[in-house]
């Protein structure tokens, strides 16, 4: 099969139907690597791509006031066992825009596989971007991702966003995201990962609450089993006049693995609040009792604790 035609197929490990590329109205860039196999852009909606020797180079733009009712599909990956992808992406949503990304990021039998993802977001005035980032990275864990972004939301912007990966093997993962939010503008950042094997996860979020009434939420979902270990680091700092915002973070842990937790709060006005809480251990004891009293396994009942933690 064609590489399009492969990860065209595994979109459907990471919940995207496949012949959703195929659909006219929907906006897409597809690359294997530094090969770009697909894209297609809709009225409203500037989507530029090219390939260099190191890099994809894409750039999303979306018009002032326009709202872009299907979701754009970014879907990238590297359908060998062995290689190296690197993604460099500006996404601009002008005033009072709307549109939501899915990002598939699809490793099919990664076995030495590096993947890089440098991107930066600006999102206007009364603008609103949704962004569900889903990851697979194969069932060998030989994979090192490293995903960056820097955000900016402007005045009474919206910014979401959801980065998950829960089946498969994890690898390597280092994730780096750095979001400013300005006067009004609302953001929360979720993060669901399950770390199995010798699965290494670092995840470090960063908000900055610089505006005004400004308010943020960053949620972290992790599960590690086998030797799996985990570091996460959230922090929040508040800088303007009724600025709110909240971290929650809650580790799953069983056999030998190891997390950690650091969730670091800053906050410069007298009238800004930012709180948090965190949570790291076994899975709740008497939640296990109840589902063991309904008939199923100590590993069922684990099982289905913690698909619903990463729900």
């Amino acid at each position: 099969m064609s590489e399009l035609t492969d990860l065209q197929g595994g979109l459907a490990l990471v919940g995207a139907e496949p012949e959703v590329l195929g659909d006219r109205r929907v906006a897409h860039v597809v690359a294997n690597g530094h090969h770009l196999l697909s894209s297609r852009a809709i009225p409203g909606l500037t989507l530029e791509a090219r390939e260099t020797p190191d890099a994809i180079v894409g750039r999303l733009t979306v018009s002032p006031g326009m709202r872009i009712e299907m979701p754009i599909h970014l879907c990238f990956g590297i359908v060998h066992r062995s290689g190296v992808q690197r993604i460099e992406m500006t996404v601009r949503l002008e005033e009072r825009a709307e549109a939501t990304v899915l990002a598939h990021c699809l490793f099919l039998q990664a076995e030495q596989v590096e993947h890089v993802m440098d991107a930066s977001v600006e999102i206007g005035e009364g603008a609103t971007l949704r962004y569900m980032e889903r990851h697979y990275h194969g069932p060998f864990g030989g994979i090192t991702v490293l995903p960056k972004a820097v955000v900016r939301v402007g005045k009474r912007g919206r910014y979401f966003s959801d980065f998950a990966l829960t089946t498969g093997r994890v690898g390597k993962l280092a994730i780096d995201y750095h979001v400013e939010a300005g006067e009004g503008a609302v953001t929360e950042m979720t993060a669901r990962v399950f770390g199995r094997g010798t699965d290494d996860i670092v995840i470090k979020e960063e908000l900055v609450l610089a505006g005004e009434n400004s308010r943020g939420l960053i949620k972290t979902r992790v599960a590690l089993e086998h030797e799996a270990t985990a570091q996460v680091t959230n922090i929040t700092e508040a800088r303007a006049k009724g600025a709110r915002g909240h971290m929650d973070c809650m580790e799953i842990i069983k056999d030998r693995a190891v997390a950690s937790a650091v969730p670091i709060v800053k906050v410069s006005h007298s009238q800004a609040k930012v709180t948090h809480e965190a949570a790291i251990g076994s899975v709740d004891k008497k939640e296990l009792e109840t589902l063991m009293a309904h008939g199923l396994t100590p590993e069922q009942a684990v099982e289905l604790i913690v698909s619903g933690i990463l729900q």
